[in-house]
């Protein structure tokens, strides 16, 4: 199962039972003896979900603010014009504008993290769907990407709001910090995202919604958590 991998990966690989499930605070302390790269790796959660996301009444899709942050710098885009567009420039934006910036994102630009919109320019960018969409970078009012308040936006933003799509074989896959965070700090990230992701249950979902819940960082092997005990995690 891990012949591919290398022999780092084969050595920390060996700590973890893949018959056994953990508490969400053992899997935690179990991710730092897992770490084997030299660099600060980001801690993913990885969800299965029992949906079918081919049907639009089982799309799971929406954001989740991290109460430790991400850990990075999150780079904010914000499409709009006058005093929107101060507004996002005071709170903090990154890049604000409108045809400069989607000339710049025809030419190939796309050094942002996050795209966010005010209403009345979504026909103007609409034409960028084909580039942003599969990155998962065009504005969204599912998601607050398209707001009046860019200012709130911007600043939800840069405080730790990441969003969660689930893919078309029905896994959601976040990043939910970094593995110098506390412990503290990452169960405060995995117990809103977890939270965020129950409550976006769809209408059409039927039957047993979270199928698994797995945590694991950048290059190590996955920890697959308790699933009562992930699900009945409170913030605190």
């Amino acid at each position: 199962m891990t012949a591919h991998h290398g022999k780092k990966y084969r050595a920390v690989a060996d700590k973890v039972d893949p018959n056994t499930t953990y508490q969400p605070t053992e899997a935690v302390k179990l991710l730092r003896e897992l770490n084997y790269v030299k660099f600060d790796p980001t801690v993913e959660l990885h969800m299965k979900l029992g949906v079918d996301p081919r049907h639009a009444d089982q799309m799971v899709r929406g954001t989740t603010t991290l109460p430790a942050g991400t850990g990075k710098e999150v780079k904010v885009l914000v499409f709009a014009q006058g005093d929107r567009a101060d507004e996002a420039r005071a709170a903090g934006a990154d890049t604000v504008g409108l045809d400069e910036v989607i000339k710049e994102i025809e030419g190939g630009w796309l050094g942002f993290d996050v795209a966010i919109a005010t209403p009345d320019v979504m026909t103007k960018i609409s034409r960028l769907g084909k580039r942003l969409g599969p990155r998962g970078l065009m504005p969204n009012p599912k998601t607050g990407t398209v707001t009046l308040d860019v200012a709130r936006a911007v600043r939800e933003v840069k405080a730790g709001r990441v969003e969660f799509r689930v893919d078309k074989t029905g896994l959601i896959h976040v990043p939910i910090g970094k593995l110098s965070f506390s412990d503290e700090q990452i169960m405060q990230n995995l117990t809103a995202t977890v939270g965020d992701i129950v409550r976006a249950k769809p209408t059409g979902s039927k039957g047993q919604y979270v199928k698994s819940v797995v945590i694991c960082t950048t290059m190590s092997p996955s920890v697959r958590l308790d699933l009562p005990s992930a699900l009945a995690m409170k913030v605190g």
